[in-house]
């Protein structure tokens, strides 16, 4: 009998847009995370793409070499399972599928390009492994703040659920770049920033206003330059890499005025750090500002952390995967209150939904992963009927594929828009373009969850929840849908057998009730 390996070294590479970063850890069966080795190296990537759109050949060329120089660091640890994803800095470049083409190449690393969904999920997922002992998310108002070289991100839980998150393009280093050459030709360059920032966060205070912020989280690599700065003075508090709100605000008004080499020469800090500091303080600020807290908590996490949580969960198969399943769903029913849907209606398709899945599990094979997607289609499945009652099918895929949930990448979101899409009266067709671009898996994914859903609604087309108990019986090509109900069904009857014919086109088996 095979034994079952308890622990592995892996790897986490992430590329930046300021830095290249790589991680080696053993991880175990019970979840811990060894960090063994962190390795670092700056790259030009984000100021090629935040300037000019594009990465350069010459930076290419480095981030080749330098990738190439983690793998053979991954050839001395013997890796065989790693991650590597890439953020905004490649994401948004015109010529991303170059440099992620000759980055494979020449260093047989394959990058993944994740969006910002994906980049959220994997942050989110560090932070609930790793800061669960200070209770920063129970029956809390929490704010917690990502600022990245690219992009910040907003999220905002209340009670240990994530009710919505924000992301607006402006991260340090492309702050930086927007405002180039500026610095010496106005007198307060840091107010024109300031008020630049300002403008860009009227939605997050508008969701925000009403709420009385408890915690501040704020994280980001850049960020760890001010807690080291404010650390430096001598007046912070050093438990749990707290930083008191007085001891920010007082490092801020004297750094806002100061010139970059008067910085230098006080903090001795590097060039590259300097570039962004400005930037970052800025942006720190002015959320420190929106939450009002007398102090701000910087956890020591990083997306690369959250790579190597993920890779854990999914070699070991932990149950702890399950925690951000409640974040996802959580947003998914900001989404429904946002356009009206009735939720007592969609929650109760969706419990019907699930219980068709797991009761036919040995017919279809599909995972949890397919199981997340029916989940999340059935809550919103309704959502095109706030825009369009007459066509509420494409408004429907409108929404969904235009939402920033988290943990999926576009395929998936295409996948999820396409169920809702086709819980209607229309099927799946090869001339839709939503349907064309999945492959073939995801095409029968799509069809045999719409077919699914398609039954669910039809079960509680009157919205009275009428039927208490649902037991399914397979002989033969038959599939038989025992109901339990006190009330007259005939109208779901009716809808059922009418959605009949494309469960049983893409089942190979005949729904009767």
């Amino acid at each position: 009998m095979k034994s079952i390996k308890l622990s592995q070294t892996v790897a986490a590479i992430d590329a930046g847009s300021n830095y290249l970063r790589m991680s080696i850890a053993d991880i175990d069966h019970d979840g811990h995370i060894n960090v063994l080795e962190d390795l670092i190296k700056p790259t030009n990537i984000g100021r090629d793409t935040f300037s000019s759109g594009r990465i350069s050949v010459d930076t290419i060329h480095n981030t080749c070499n330098d990738i190439k120089g983690f793998t053979q660091v991954m050839k001395d640890y013997k890796i065989k399972n790693y991650k590597a994803v890439c953020t905004s800095g490649i994401r948004e470049a015109e010529n991303k599928q170059y440099i992620l083409e000759q980055i494979k190449l020449r260093t047989g690393i394959e990058i993944e390009d994740i969006n910002v969904s994906q980049e959220r999920f994997y942050i989110m997922k560090a932070l609930k492994y790793n800061i669960s002992e200070f209770n920063f998310f129970d029956k809390k108002t929490t704010l917690v703040i990502n600022i990245t070289t690219g992009s910040v991100e907003a999220s905002i839980f209340e009670d240990n659920k994530l009710k919505f998150t924000e992301h607006i393009q402006i991260g340090s280093l492309r702050l930086k770049e927007t405002f180039t050459g500026l610095e010496n030709k106005i007198m307060n360059f840091s107010n024109l920033m300031k008020e630049y920032v300002e403008s860009k966060l009227y939605w997050i205070k508008s969701n925000t206003k009403h709420l009385k912020i408890e915690n501040l989280i704020i994280i980001g690599g850049e960020v760890h330059t001010i807690v080291n700065l404010i650390n430096s003075r001598g007046n912070n508090s050093k438990m749990n890499n707290i930083i008191l709100g007085k001891d920010f605000k007082s490092l801020y008004n004297e750094i806002k005025n100061m010139t970059e080499d008067q910085i230098t020469f006080k903090y001795k800090i590097s060039a590259i750090k300097m570039n962004l500091l400005l930037p970052t303080l800025i942006l720190f600020n002015c959320f420190y500002k929106m939450a009002n807290t007398e102090s701000i908590y910087n956890p020591n996490i990083t997306l690369r952390l959250g790579v190597l949580q993920d890779l854990s969960d999914k070699i070991f198969n932990l149950p702890r995967k399950s925690k951000l399943i409640d974040d996802i769903l959580s947003s998914i029913d900001h989404i429904a209150d946002k356009y009206k849907i009735d939720k007592i209606h969609s929650n109760y398709v969706e419990k019907i939904a699930l219980s068709i899945f797991d009761q036919t599990l040995k017919i279809h094979k599909m995972g949890e992963s397919e199981r997340l997607y029916l989940q999340v289609s059935s809550r919103i499945h309704d959502v095109g009927q706030f825009i369009d009652a007459v066509d509420p099918e494409i408004q429907a895929y409108n929404i969904i594929i235009n939402q920033d949930i988290m943990g999926f990448s576009y395929r998936e979101l295409n996948i999820i828009a396409s169920i809702a899409k086709y819980h209607w009266d229309i099927i799946p067709k090869e001339s839709d373009y939503n349907y064309s671009i999945l492959d073939s898996r995801d095409k029968m994914v799509t069809s045999m969850l719409s077919a699914i859903l398609k039954l669910s609604e039809a079960l509680d087309t009157s919205h009275l929840q009428k039927i208490t108990d649902i037991k399914l019986t397979k002989n033969g090509d038959m599939l038989f849908f025992n109901t339990t109900s006190e009330k007259d069904i005939s109208l779901e009857e009716w809808a059922f057998n009418s959605k009949a014919n494309f469960f049983q086109e893409v089942f190979g088996i005949k729904p009767t009730i």
